[in-house]
């Protein structure tokens, strides 16, 4: 399908035509992208730059998934930030730069990361973690492996087509008459 707009200019008109193949996908899949970019720097600054807070109060808002969990580590809570930096450049950058095959293997990064993590989550509750964190952690690490996927299923394959170049039509000077 494709929009056409006229718009008049002095002299003569120019016509746009926009196509609107896959438009809404598009917009899904920018997004999620939104999202896991957002998701993956916030957690990744988090732990790069403080992974003694992080430990101790991951995700915020009074509940500790991590502290709960095991001992503090300062190397490994240094690299998950790392890691969670690393996919959300790559996310951001599909998201800059646009296409299909980026946008798939962004998607496909966050659901390799997210499938051991979520199978992790659902078989192993520290005691010490109340019923709502578990679950809420359980429903965040979902969102992710939910998120990765769709970015590899919504997705429209093929390049994502570049509107045609506006055609302008120029009118005939009138001559004055004497």
């Amino acid at each position: 399908m494709m929009r056409i707009s006229v718009e008049g200019k002095s002299g003569g008109v120019r016509v746009r035509m926009r196509f609107e193949q896959h438009r809404r996908r598009w917009l899904a899949v920018r997004i999620m992208l939104g999202i896991l970019t957002f998701q993956g720097a916030v957690v990744g600054l988090w732990a790069v730059l403080a992974p003694h807070s992080w430990y101790t109060s991951f995700p915020g808002f009074g509940m500790q998934w991590v502290a709960v969990d095991g001992p503090y580590n300062h190397h490994l809570a240094s690299d998950v930030g790392a890691f969670f930096l690393a996919l959300a450049a790559v996310s951001g950058f599909a998201l800059w730069r646009g296409g299909s095959a980026l946008a798939q293997a962004a998607g496909l990064g966050w659901l390799v990361f997210a499938t051991p993590h979520v199978i992790y989550h659902a078989f192993h509750k520290p005691d010490a973690m109340s019923g709502v964190s578990f679950t809420l952690s359980l429903l965040a690490a979902a969102a992710l492996l939910a998120l990765g996927a769709a970015c590899l299923l919504v997705t429209p394959r093929g390049p994502e087509a570049p509107d045609p170049r506006p055609i302008e039509f120029r009118f005939p000077r009138r001559r004055p008459t004497r």
